[in-house]
């Protein structure tokens, strides 16, 4: 854990209300895929917790999602602001030997798990991904997995492009029958997924204070009735570790 005085190189939108953000930072040989920053943001107290979606030498990339004042704020800064970061934080996705992998990325669940496809990619696994969105306007990263090699499932709500559904929709749709996945999205999909699946592991999205454990701003607890802190134990977890 580190922290950086980070030059925003890039900020631009990608989707609706949906905005893509590179830094030049000093600890990006650090980070694993799964983890997370804190973002501090000049006149709000607390930091903005947002993953880690892309590493390119000491380019760090995050992709965020106008939810409050301190988002919208976000999309206002320009190239050569500088912003403190602190990271990397948290578990992050184990990159164990499977020959095949399915993952499911909701919304701005989705980030995290590009470098997650990379990884297995990179350690021999065929890599199956399918993306949920609720319309066609919101939809994002088919290319960054195109680029990957990877043909990703798109699914809307609406049935406005690609499957009419949930990525369970899309994976069942397209006969994939893959049992270890990796997942990120809101907490219903991952209800649905830890209902489903038994093997692999999901990423939580929380609310943090301090993104390091001390706060206990973000406990859950597990199956045995243990409290976990989503930003320290987690925000990875293995499927049905968590009580959702």
């Amino acid at each position: 854990m580190k922290l950086s005085n980070a030059k925003i190189l890039s900020n631009t939108p990608i989707a609706k209300d949906v905005y893509k953000m590179e830094f030049e930072c000093d600890f990006t040989d650090q980070a694993k895929p799964g983890q997370f920053v804190q973002v501090g943001l000049p006149g709000f107290e607390m930091r903005r917790p947002i993953s880690i979606s892309w590493i390119d030498g000491n380019v760090l990339r995050i992709v965020y999602k106008v939810m409050g004042k301190g988002t919208d704020f976000m999309t206002t800064l320009t190239p050569g602001t500088e912003l403190s970061l602190l990271g990397p934080l948290g578990t992050g996705f184990p990159i164990v030997k499977r020959d095949e992998v399915l993952i499911l990325g909701g919304g701005v669940g989705t980030p995290p798990l590009l470098m997650a496809a990379k990884a297995y990619l990179d350690a021999g696994a065929k890599v199956n991904v399918a993306l949920g969105f609720n319309t066609k306007d919101e939809v994002f990263y088919a290319s960054e997995f195109e680029q990957l090699g990877i043909t990703p499932i798109i699914c809307t709500m609406d049935g406005s492009v690609g499957v009419k559904g949930t990525v369970l929709d899309g994976a069942k749709a397209y006969n994939i029958d893959c049992p270890f996945v990796l997942a990120c999205g809101p907490l219903p999909m991952l209800r649905a997924i830890q209902n489903t699946y038994t093997e692999g592991y999901i990423s939580l999205e929380s609310r943090m204070g301090c993104g390091f454990g001390v706060c206990q701003g973000c406990v859950l607890v597990d199956k045995s009735g243990m409290p976990v802190r989503v930003c320290k134990n987690g925000p990875v977890f293995p499927i049905g570790k968590v009580v959702l």
